[in-house]
């Protein structure tokens, strides 16, 4: 008996080692989305006080373009809002999966949830991968139009030679 006893504490421990690594990977993610989302809003708030001033100044021209920039950061940020909250859906998900395997040892009805819980979380997290995706392929479209607004002002610039607010 004492024997039993020994291999069930081992297999507890089993399953909740098992999904361990969709929880690491799930962090790796989410630290990875964070670092962008505070990019994002960093370029965020130098946009909108390059907007301000600009329209503050009367250069209409430039607050246009300005305000295009942060309308496309501002739909960036929210691809990784909606990214950050499918993974950590996915995170519990892989936490709740590893104790509902543990209690598995001691009932069936515990490891047919963890496995409806574990699919559940994959597919959360292959949601999340997928929004991640889709911002990356927008970050190189506001690479572009970036640039769109660099040469724009630089020729603008040619024109007058005035020194902008944020420029100081």
């Amino acid at each position: 008996m004492p024997m039993h006893v020994t291999l069930d504490i081992a297999s507890l421990f089993q399953a909740f080692v098992a999904p361990a690594i969709f929880i690491s990977a799930a962090a790796l993610m989410l630290l990875s989305l964070n670092t962008r989302l505070m990019g994002i809003v960093s370029r965020l708030r130098d946009f909108q006080h390059r907007h301000h001033h600009a329209v503050g100044a009367g250069h209409l021209d430039e607050a246009e373009v300005l305000h295009a920039q942060v309308k496309s950061i501002n739909s960036r940020a929210e691809l990784i809002r909606k990214a950050m909250l499918f993974v950590l859906l996915a995170l519990i998900g892989t936490i709740l999966t590893c104790l509902l395997l543990g209690l598995g040892l001691y009932s069936d009805l515990a490891d047919v949830v963890a496995v409806a819980v574990f699919v559940g979380s994959i597919l959360a997290m292959l949601a999340g991968a997928s929004y991640y995706l889709w911002e990356i392929r927008l970050a190189l479209s506001s690479v572009r139009e970036e640039a769109q607004y660099y040469d724009r002002m630089g020729e603008s610039s040619e024109r007058s030679e005035r020194r902008r607010d944020w420029q100081r």
